[in-house]
């Protein structure tokens, strides 16, 4: 049986440390002083019997009883919440969904589901849509929490993926880019070493993209340069990219358009074939909604529009 001594505003501070690693941030976010949250913690702490975070010089960790009530109190925490919108619903509010995008679908896929979703005339025409982007591990993660509902993009080769359900759509393709007129542009047989005398613009590090660059780097005996711009952002990736001389490791549809108005070229050198499989990942312990199980249709009828 829960505990009486066990508020909601303690199962809220937890999450929010767990998922900032942080007191003070969790504090900032939640609009509470560092000192509550450190107070409401400990209350939390108190009643458990149990240490649930330890000191790190990066902030703070969770220890095994943290971890294990960060298991349940996610998605116990999301089972609340829908309960509260489905009375919402039935008063006549809109409700929502929650959506980790990972750039691989930011320009395509993703968008193309969310307008025949808002179509005129559709079920769930006022059902709004919050979106989440950022690496997979993260979005992962929030999946896990319950934090969000699903997540939609390149993420098969990721540890965070496991005991999530993983759904395929498509292939995607990681590209070599670089602007029209660049000095590697049209060349039929491009040497691997030629790309070490110009900038990159790649995915960061520890994500399931930079893995694919990493692989290409060994397969070709290449050490990446040092001038290179480290980002998931598709805007800032193609600006820079269309103004200098780097080389742009990016997705396949996230150029399609810059390559169809003359801006952008892919080098004659591939760094994979085939691609990564593009998927829906969702949290099998928790049970989808309605609108949730309609917009994964949604996704899988963009999908096969794009094969």
């Amino acid at each position: 049986m829960l505990s009486a001594r066990i508020k909601l505003r303690h199962l809220q501070a937890f999450l929010e440390v767990a998922r900032q690693r942080s007191f003070a941030r969790a504090a900032e976010r939640l609009a509470i002083t560092q000192p509550g949250m450190s107070k409401t913690i400990r209350e939390l702490e108190e009643t458990l019997g149990a240490s649930l975070f330890e000191r790190t010089p990066k902030g703070v960790a969770l220890t095994q009883a943290g971890l294990t009530l960060l298991r349940h109190a996610g998605p116990a925490l999301r089972a609340l919440e829908e309960g509260i919108g489905a009375i919402g619903e039935g008063k006549g509010g809109t409700g929502r969904l929650r959506v980790g995008a990972l750039s691989t679908v930011e320009s395509r896929l993703l968008p193309e589901a969310l307008r025949r979703w808002h179509a005129e005339g559709s079920e769930h025409a006022d059902v709004g849509v919050n979106v989440v982007t950022g690496p997979s591990a993260f979005l992962l993660s929030r999946l896990r929490r319950g934090e969000v509902d699903l997540v939609v993009g390149r993420m098969t080769e990721a540890r965070e993926i496991q005991d999530l359900a993983f759904e395929h759509l498509c292939y995607e393709r990681l590209v070599l880019m670089v602007r029209a007129g660049h000095p590697l542009a049209g060349v039929s047989e491009l040497s691997p070493e030629s790309l070490g005398a110009y900038p990159w613009v790649l995915p960061p590090p520890e994500t399931t993209l930079r893995q694919q660059v990493d692989s290409f780097c060994v397969r070709h005996s290449l050490s990446l340069p040092s001038r290179r711009l480290e980002t998931l952002s598709l805007p800032l990736s193609r600006a820079y990219a269309l103004g200098s001389d780097a080389i742009w490791v990016a997705p396949e549809e996230a150029v399609g358009e810059s390559v169809a108005a003359g801006q952008l070229c892919e080098l004659s050198l591939s760094l994979e074939q085939q691609g990564g499989s593009v998927g829906l990942c969702l949290n099998a312990t928790l049970r989808p909604s309605l609108a949730l199980e309609a917009f994964c249709e949604r996704l899988r009828q963009v999908a096969a529009s794009l094969k």
